[in-house]
């Protein structure tokens, strides 16, 4: 960890794949309706959020034809096209909704390839910086591991895509998969309260991949958060002119360069205020203190 400040643009950069993108980005789940279903509660501010984070200078936008479903999808297609250049969308597949909301799975190799082109479709582009598989579960790598990467090898090979990544995976999976292909990134639940993925990033940054936490603050409007309602992390914030989730965000900045920040909002206000942490400022003496932050690891 390093208590330098951050550099103002947004965290700095890092290579996702053959994109240079700054370190925090812009996570559009939260544009969907409540449990990632439905239209948005503000159709208006979500279009406008999205236009925001380009004008600030997010270029990594992170999306999924699942969201909704193609409801997220439609609404950034709606918000940015025709693109800005070097803007990076990056999406995912091998999951699928129901009528009931209800999140199944998407992943044989020939439903893996339509959920390739039906978020061309829906964003409205020819190529995406990245997709991610996402597995369902974490069970050991084996022979069906493979065979669902292979349509993602086909679909870069083809120009459709141009990175290959992986997500809710264990390190096994990462290895197993940098043997056959090039992997851009990795995005794994990962937050304060949950580091259970940490291997998984140092692994990454051993390879120079991109690790992308999801839920950095926690499962929004969950539960209560164990992240947003710390009281370490309202005294931190207090003593560092900061909120809560601003020193979240930092301390994943700080972890490891090759950390990119996807947080998700659906308004401009939070918006502003995720995109500020690149210049949160975490000590050494608030560093030793969350590293014993009460966390599943």
């Amino acid at each position: 960890m390093s208590d330098a400040v951050h550099d103002p643009e947004l965290g700095g950069s890092f290579a996702l794949g053959q994109w240079r993108v700054h370190r925090i980005g812009y996570g559009a789940m939260q544009l969907a309706g409540d449990g990632v279903f439905g239209p948005p509660r503000d159709r208006d501010e979500a279009l406008r959020v999205l236009r925001a984070a380009i004008d600030a200078g997010v270029n990594h936008i992170d999306t999924a034809q699942y969201y909704g479903p193609r409801v997220v999808n439609e609404l950034i297609r709606e918000a940015l096209y025709p693109y800005p250049g070097g803007v990076a969308i990056v999406s995912k597949v091998a999951a699928r909704r129901d009528e009931t909301g209800a999140v199944l799975p998407f992943d044989q190799p020939r439903e893996l390839r339509l959920g390739i082109e039906e978020n061309l479709a829906t964003l409205g582009v020819d190529r995406l910086a990245a997709v991610n598989l996402r597995l369902m579960d974490q069970s050991a790598p084996d022979k069906r591991f493979d065979a669902q990467l292979a349509p993602l090898i086909q679909a870069r090979e083809e120009g459709l895509i141009d990175g290959i990544g992986l997500s809710n995976i264990s390190t096994h999976h990462l290895l197993r998969a940098v043997d056959q292909t090039e992997i851009v990134c990795v995005q794994n639940l990962f937050n304060l309260a949950d580091q259970r993925s940490l291997g998984v990033l140092e692994a990454c940054a051993d390879r120079n991949i991109a690790f992308v936490p999801y839920c950095p603050l926690g499962w929004p409007r969950g539960a209560r958060n164990p992240v947003l309602t710390s009281p370490l992390l309202a005294t931190l914030a207090a003593r560092l002119r900061a909120t809560p989730a601003q020193i979240a965000l930092a301390w994943l900045l700080d972890l490891a360069p090759n950390v990119l920040l996807i947080p998700g909002t659906r308004t401009r206000k939070h918006l502003d205020e995720n995109l500020e942490v690149a210049g949160v400022h975490i000590d050494d003496a608030a560093h030793e203190e969350l590293r014993h932050f009460p966390a599943v690891r």
